[in-house]
């Protein structure tokens, strides 16, 4: 059979897949359970006949995510137990992260040995962040209130889930702050999170995955290194060169083992989770991907058509590292692959080098607007009635807080947490929508991603550095690397 016909079968079996699936769902007729097992798994053989024919990676990662949805809802033991394979992606995705951030930051800023172009891009990307988090909170704040989901919430009869007890204060801190007003509390916070951004081993921020602080020391040891004269500069930046040039190959390698990871990660998800608690919080699910797409067409979209952006090639670009976040729901480990595309895309190395990672303590856009989603929905839930005075103070409580958050699964709840405490509001509703957390983190992650993709082509455009060719080409993606 031709690929050509396989599409076409794949379509038709999808199309019928999904209008069964409705009548199912909707009792529109009668269709026993047995008879939709059936039509899953029906589906499922057609799709991997399809990622057969096309031998292309980023169609059998969106056909492992389908597959796992499949042995979730079919064999939600079988599912659970299938854990283990989704976070040993992760770990093995994470190996990466230090040694690429650092070659490349390196060889971007100490290979041209521009220093100015270095500041240029820090004020850019920043005033860039700040600005589409701001957007993405006000979002966040508009849909909530709009769709009131949380009002009428009986929270009390929902499954609760033990909240996390991690800190993002160490217990020296807090003892520090019991000494100190209130009134200056937002001060010392602040300076701790400057303070955390500075590694005191480089080897520990590595190991740890602290991507900020490998940022700062690869800015100021490239910046150091430019410095030097170019004979003894010439080692190291050929060392940096190869060593990102190396880093590129393993993560190519290591993306052969993504849809076993991604598959692994989506049944998980759908075998621990079931659907019941779907229902009991579909109004906060859905008011958060409504928000999130308003997000995407209303400023991310404009952003780009202003830009000239070749949208097409652009999602081109993105859908493997955002379908690679979506089910592990983990932006790290989407990071090397997002940083390899994007450079494909036309951006130059040393400009992905330094706003990707950056913008993943800086840029999460999906996180700042559940922040703000989820802070109103948990006093909407509480019967709290909040002025838009004191929404908006807990909006610009946000724009703070919620910059540095670790790019990893449930990091936001601490901080979501923090913010429900300070603002008196019941944590008892948050072990509620833990529930469905994952649920969100996926969409929230995958905006992330997409965000801090798109910030890269932005900076790149308002630095005159962009790869107009690069982008048009229809395969960029399948070029093999100088």
């Amino acid at each position: 059979m031709s690929k050509k016909n396989v599409s076409f079968v794949t379509l038709v079996t999808i199309t019928l897949a999904i209008i069964i699936t409705l009548i199912y769902e909707f009792n529109l007729f009668t269709v026993s359970p047995s008879v939709m097992i059936g039509v899953r798994w029906v589906t499922a053989a057609v799709l991997t006949l399809n990622a057969l024919m096309r031998k292309n990676l980023t169609t059998w990662i969106l056909t492992c995510l389908i597959l796992g949805v499949f042995v979730g809802l079919d064999f939600p033991n079988l599912a659970i137990s299938l854990h283990p394979l989704s976070q040993g992606f992760i770990k093995l995705v994470k190996t990466i992260v230090g040694p690429i951030l650092f070659a490349t930051l390196v060889f971007g800023i100490a290979g041209h040995s521009d220093l100015k172009s270095v500041g240029r891009m820090a004020w850019k990307s920043m005033l860039y962040f700040f600005c589409a988090t701001t957007l993405a909170i006000f979002i966040g704040l508009a849909v909530i209130n709009i769709t009131k989901a949380g009002v009428g919430v009986d929270v009390a009869n929902m499954p609760h889930e033990e909240l996390p007890t991690t800190s993002v204060l160490t217990a020296s801190d807090q003892k520090a702050l019991d000494h100190l007003p209130n009134d200056v509390h937002w001060v010392y916070k602040l300076n701790v999170f400057i303070r955390d951004t500075f590694p005191e081993n480089i080897v520990k921020s590595v190991y740890e995955n602290k991507v900020l602080q490998i940022v700062i020391f690869g800015v100021i040891f490239g910046i150091g290194l430019a410095m030097v004269d170019e004979k003894k500069r010439k080692p190291l930046v050929d060392f940096t060169e190869s060593l990102s040039e190396a880093m590129f190959k393993f993560t190519n390698i290591v993306m052969y083992f993504a849809p076993i990871g991604v598959g692994a990660a989506m049944a998980y998800t759908v075998g621990h989770l079931g659907t019941d608690i779907l229902k009991n919080l579909f109004m906060l699910l859905m008011s958060l991907y409504i928000a999130l797409l308003f997000f995407l067409l209303l400023v991310l979209l404009p952003i780009a058509l202003y830009l000239k952006v070749p949208i097409k090639r652009f999602i081109q670009a993105v859908k493997e590292p955002v379908s690679i976040a979506f089910a592990t729901t983990s932006s790290d480990a989407a990071l090397p692959k997002a940083m390899e595309n994007m450079e494909r895309f036309g951006v130059p190395r040393k400009i992905v080098s330094f706003v990707i990672p950056t913008g993943y303590s800086f840029n999460l856009d999906g996180t700042s607007l559940y922040l703000s989603l989820a802070s109103i929905f948990v006093a909407q839930a509480a019967g709290i009635d909040l002025s838009i005075g004191e929404q908006l103070l807990i909006a610009f409580t946000l724009m703070i807080t919620s910059k540095g958050v670790a790019a990893v699964p449930r990091a936001s709840l601490i901080v979501l947490i923090a913010t429900a405490d300070q603002f008196g509001l019941p944590t008892f509703v948050i072990a509620a929508i833990l529930g469905i957390d994952e649920l969100m983190d996926m969409a929230r992650t995958s905006v992330n991603v997409i965000g801090n993709c798109l910030a890269t082509v932005v900076v790149s455009k308002w630095e005159g550095e962009f790869d107009e060719e690069a982008s048009k080409n229809p395969n960029f993606l399948e070029e093999v690397r100088d």
